[in-house]
């Protein structure tokens, strides 16, 4: 058998051209790409939780710099942005668990409803808690 002779001709796959704003073709897209830039907001909170346990730890004059520093208009505008990239990762995950999590109860598998509502059912529960323990509870 012979090898068949070498050629520099090689033909091109068909592939369409891609835009680089594809994300915003679907609202599905979109919310994929805002739930991965989330995650980066998600960051910043843990950070500015820790920064906060930092201050407390230094004594009342650095917890009250920091109280200074985080009521300027900028940090609370940055804050108000990412409290709405939290609540929308955690709201896309609650969307996600049941694909994530098989839960089984008596042998049967939970539905994947259940096992959604049941992560906000304990969201909005913890949130109650929450506001009661500020609101002075």
């Amino acid at each position: 058998m012979r090898a068949s002779p070498y050629t520099e001709y090689h033909p091109r796959w068909l592939r369409r051209r891609k835009s680089t704003y594809w994300w915003l073709e679907r609202m599905s897209y979109l919310i994929f790409i805002l739930r991965e830039l989330s995650s980066a907001f998600v960051a910043w909170t843990v950070v500015f939780l820790l920064m906060l346990v930092h201050a407390v730890s230094r004594g009342d004059v650095a917890y009250q710099q920091f109280l200074s520093w985080s009521t300027s208009l900028p940090v609370m505008l940055w804050n108000l942005i990412s409290l709405f990239f939290v609540v929308l990762h955690a709201a896309t995950w609650f969307r996600l668990a049941p694909q994530a999590m098989v839960v089984h109860v008596g042998g049967r598998r939970l539905p994947g409803a259940v096992i959604a509502a049941s992560n906000y059912l304990l969201w909005v529960m913890a949130t109650v808690l929450v506001v009661w323990l500020l609101v002075g509870g």
